[in-house]
């Protein structure tokens, strides 16, 4: 008989714990994908390939040991990741707070008072002491789920924390990559503006010679000086840019100012014709920032709950028990035992629409969070498009800018000749050095745009945060 008295309270409680959660449970948004993405070439479109560029680990898809040394640190060292991780302790930290309300408050307590009474005409002194020790309990009972609502906003965003986190990873290891390769392409400027300046002090040395023999005039030995001086002014615009890239490229690692180290030559960078671009419906589930926005929807859908639940009474269990006596020695006797239990149910009557603007309002952050998923979604489809689009045109216009540059090569070289053999002026001469100059630099600019359409397709699948 006696369990059966402790069953029947026990059965209470838990069916109160377990009550309804009220509010919306999540259901993904419906966002149309389409079915391949826009900007595949002729060979890769109508094939369906479940692989993606995006699903390589980083250090896969750059295969530079220098670069990936360089990725390596920034992961380690940048500040950015760090402070996304700084928050993602403090989304941990608030899903403890919030889901503590869900359990008792349990507290304990030990007092004593000593008192005496001073003795007056009619009474004589009085001189009272007591001890007493408590431990008190209050539970308010989660049994529409409000607390049970908010700590699945708060799990939500934890999770939108951790998956901000690693689009912070994602988007560095694509900046150093660009960056890098940007650094490269400025360091073959440099060497291509170096050797043109070389080339051209030569032929103005011939032009001089020839001029003080009388073989040419002297405005031909002006024309070669300003070849020479527009090559030599080439050369401190890229050394500042050289310097300024790596300042960049130090900053992104988490360090102060300094050189960077180098690896392959721009030229020497790896990458295939074409990438696999995979299923759109995937992209949903791996690029960072979709399922951060995702998890802030759920956050905010959890919270219409919350505010829903303020509707109905609020359930609280007390209770309090303990000894309190005026003697050590009789604290924990019979007669000293203290005990009480009890408990209250509160009802919202009149607040003056708080509660149903509170409502509201968290419907329509869910709906603001809804459109911003969908448009998330939507500019992902765009990204990878657009940069699909960007590698296959690089790619054309690196191949046109090659015939360019050997075209203006020859040119330069059959001028060379013709003025050597006096069948041709030396204006002749520096228009076409002028040209293959020019020629060489746009290639290489050509080159840098390729393999950084390579890096933004990369980043636009989702990849790099891969562990």
């Amino acid at each position: 008989m006696k369990a059966a008295k402790w069953k029947f309270p026990a059965g209470i409680v838990l069916l109160l714990c377990a009550g309804c959660a009220v509010g919306p449970n999540y259901k993904k948004p419906t966002v149309p994908a389409p079915p391949e993405y826009r900007g595949l070439s002729a060979d890769q479109a109508g094939k369906s390939d479940a692989t993606s560029f995006g699903d390589q680990k980083w250090w896969d898809a750059f295969p530079d040991d220098t670069l990936r040394g360089l990725i390596q640190t920034t992961l380690k060292q940048n500040f950015d990741v760090r402070i996304a991780a700084a928050r993602i302790m403090q989304a941990r930290a608030q899903l403890g707070i919030t889901r503590a309300d869900q359990y008792p408050a349990v507290t304990a307590g030990v007092s004593t008072v000593n008192e005496r009474i001073a003795q007056s005409t009619r009474l004589p002194s009085i001189e009272t002491s007591a001890t007493q020790l408590s431990i008190s309990m209050i539970w308010e009972l989660d049994f529409w789920g409000r607390y049970r609502r908010a700590t699945e906003s708060a799990r939500a965003s934890l999770l939108a924390q951790e998956w901000a986190q690693r689009q912070v990873i994602s988007s560095l290891v694509s900046d150093v990559a660009s960056a890098y390769f940007q650094l490269r392409e400025l360091d073959l400027e440099l060497e291509i503006s170096r050797q043109t300046l070389a080339s051209r002090k030569d032929s103005l040395r011939l032009t001089q010679l020839l001029a003080d023999h009388g073989a040419t005039s002297l405005l031909d030995v002006r024309q070669a000086e300003q070849l020479v001086a527009s090559a030599a002014a080439n050369i401190p615009d890229l050394e500042q840019r050289i310097e300024q890239q790596e300042n960049f490229i130090s900053i992104l690692l988490g360090q102060n100012p300094q050189s960077i180290a180098r690896g392959k030559k721009l030229v020497e960078q790896s990458h295939a014709p074409e990438v696999p671009a995979g299923l759109p419906s995937s992209l949903l589930e791996r690029r960072p920032d979709i399922r951060e926005a995702e998890q802030e929807l759920i956050a905010a859908n959890a919270q219409i709950g919350v505010a829903k639940a303020v509707y109905f009474p609020q359930i609280a269990l007390t209770g309090t028990g303990g000894y309190q006596s005026s003697a050590l020695t009789g604290l924990f006797t019979g007669p000293a035992g203290l005990w009480s239990f009890g408990g209250s149910v509160v009802q919202p009557v009149f607040e003056g629409r708080r509660i149903r603007n509170r409502v509201k309002f968290a419907e329509v952050r869910t709906q603001e969070a809804t459109l911003v998923y969908q448009r998330t979604v939507q500019q992902a489809f765009r990204d990878v498009s657009d940069a699909l689009i960007a590698y296959r045109k690089s790619q054309e216009f690196r191949a046109q800018l090659e015939r360019v540059t050997d075209a203006a090569s020859e040119a330069k070289n059959l001028s060379n000749m013709r003025y050597k053999g006096g069948a041709a002026s030396y204006l002749e001469v520096l228009d076409s050095d002028t040209r293959y100059f020019a020629a060489q630099l746009s290639l290489a600019q050509a080159q840098l745009r390729e393999l950084q359409s390579l890096v933004q397709i990369y980043r636009s699948l989702g990849g790099g945060w891969q562990p």
